[in-house]
């Protein structure tokens, strides 16, 4: 009888500055939505697990916050320390810059690399940005000076681009194993940690630029049948002045998070979802290591 192909299995970070598409690539990697992205900055605050599983490999993305030196609350010294953790314990690193070019910020993630690691991939995402794939070919000279990398693979996490090529350069760095997760399951976090996370995407990209930094989601009551499913939440602001701003006039604001979390938390659950979203202000919670313990950020 002929024996079956051994399978590749193993943990990927995936690393960069603050909104070069992590969240998008992961998301697009796994084919499931286990992170929330936006337009602002550090919209991925945990470390969140996606597994990808094929007949050949097993994929574990490690989805971490954005690296960056700029603000020094505890909760972007909490972040950071994420992203160091997560090159401690994986096979394999991919390194997300943006098709436009090398930053300053980007060199400062290449730093946190370990000296000469042959494990690394450089995913240069946003490629459909670009019209002409030929002005490319200057980024990639340049980008095999800055680093020894496995391999340079460009891609669009938005498009679905070329991930086929990112995946397999990654699947030849990972041992050889058997699955850690089941085939169905694609992320290690609760359906709890996901509604609070889709409230909290929802808020961003409503409210864009007038959306204060400085607010999380709590879930206070979760009472799940077979039928459906009735929660609360709140959305922690850090001023006064933030929540008229989150409620918006005569709550359409609000609502309007709540509408739009409740249709993907329905559609995650498989379930009728009735949604309940309040506003609360915590002054100075992001960097307050207490206020932080007690909001989740452990």
């Amino acid at each position: 009888m002929e024996q079956a192909a051994p399978r590749r299995v193993g943990m990927v970070a995936v690393i960069g500055r603050p909104n070069v598409g992590k969240s998008t690539l992961v998301n697009a990697l796994v084919g499931e939505r286990v992170s929330i992205t936006s337009r602002k900055p550090q919209t991925t605050r945990d470390r969140v697990l996606g597994v990808r599983t094929d007949a050949d490999a097993q994929y574990i993305f490690v989805d971490t916050p954005g690296f960056q030196r700029r603000h020094r609350s505890a909760l972007n010294k909490r972040m950071n320390e994420q992203v160091k953790g997560a090159l401690a314990d994986v096979d394999a690193v991919v390194l997300v810059i943006e098709a436009t070019g090398w930053r300053a910020e980007d060199e400062a993630v290449v730093q946190l690399l370990p000296e000469g690691s042959d494990r690394v991939i450089l995913a240069i995402n946003k490629t459909d940005t670009i019209a002409e794939r030929e002005k490319l070919l200057p980024l990639l000279a340049e980008s095999m000076g800055r680093f020894p990398f496995h391999a340079i693979v460009p891609v669009s996490a938005e498009k679905k681009r070329q991930l086929d090529d990112l995946l397999k350069e990654v699947a030849s760095l990972l041992p050889e194993g058997l699955p850690l997760f089941e085939a169905d399951q694609y992320t290690d976090r609760s359906a709890r940690f996901l509604a609070a996370e889709q409230v909290r995407e929802k808020a961003y990209r409503l409210l864009g630029d007038e959306l204060p930094y400085g607010i999380a989601v709590t879930i206070d009551r979760w009472d799940e049948t077979d039928a459906g499913a009735e929660i609360v939440a709140t959305l922690v602001v850090d001023r006064e002045a933030h929540k008229p701003i989150v409620i918006g006039k005569e709550g359409a604001k609000l609502r309007e998070i709540s509408r739009l979390a409740r249709a993907d938390i329905a559609e995650m659950l498989g379930k009728r979802v009735h949604l309940e979203v309040w506003v609360r202000v915590k002054k100075g919670w992001n960097d307050d290591a207490r206020a932080l313990r007690t909001l989740g950020y452990d």
